[in-house]
């Protein structure tokens, strides 16, 4: 496959140019955050280009099987591509579906990068709007199908804005969903958080809180995000 478009780690390489969303941060971060265990079924929500399914193949033992969801045909036909291209073909499942519909056994860890820019807002790409607009997948919708989906000691793992997190948190708790861990994603030091990564399991849990910076107020990468990316980036 020509690599024309995408962006290349230290083990795989991600064609995205077929994508509504591209690699970006958020992604990464969560790629590189979620925390595996022992899990030996993982599940991608909303997969786009593969990117977080491939980094969970990267970090798990050769035994675990991830299926990445994506509903749009040409993000599921160019993840398909780029799981065929890495090092985990066998290991990696992309299924085009929305996951509403979506069935399959108990999964140890979903993990999701889910939309969040509210119906209202405006793209001149429609494919970028399906992929950020809640309308197509709103929080209820994806904390329901997680729920239906999850094994009973499974656990979730998301990337949300800062100022949709009380919401996820709300309305995960219907179906028993709790926080087990609440970290704040700041860009710059001295900013506010901007992201939060959460983790959710059943039944109430003790929530660990704490934060990444990505950057220093001189603008370097922190020592906690070369330590959660260098295994990914080229240069780091």
């Amino acid at each position: 496959m020509a690599r024309n478009s995408g962006f290349t780690f230290k083990q795989f390489h991600v064609e995205h140019d077929r994508c509504a969303m591209k690699v970006g941060t958020d992604g990464i971060l969560l790629g590189a955050w979620a925390p595996l265990g022992k899990a030996r079924r993982i599940l991608d929500i909303g997969t786009g280009s593969g990117l977080i399914a491939l980094m969970l193949a990267q970090r798990s033992h050769a035994d675990c099987r991830i299926d990445a969801v994506e509903l749009d045909k040409h993000a599921a036909q160019q993840a398909r591509e780029n799981a065929a291209a890495s090092p985990w073909p066998l290991r990696v499942t992309i299924i085009e579906s929305a996951i509403q519909g979506y069935q399959a056994d108990p999964y140890d860890l979903i993990v999701a990068n889910p939309p969040y820019f509210v119906a209202g807002q405006s793209f001149r790409d429609p494919a970028r709007a399906m992929a950020r607009h809640t309308g197509a997948l709103d929080s209820h919708a994806l904390l329901a199908a997680c729920d239906r989906l999850l094994a009973p000691d499974g656990q979730v793992a998301l990337v949300v804005p800062t100022a949709m997190a009380d919401e996820i948190l709300c309305i995960s708790a219907d179906f028993d969903l709790h926080a087990v861990c609440y970290t704040a994603v700041i860009t710059r030091a001295g900013k506010e958080a901007n992201r939060v990564l959460l983790l959710l399991g059943r039944g109430l849990n003790r929530c660990d809180r704490g934060e990444i910076v990505i950057h220093s107020a001189e603008g370097t990468y922190s020592d906690r995000y070369i330590q959660l990316t260098s295994p990914f980036y080229l240069k780091m």
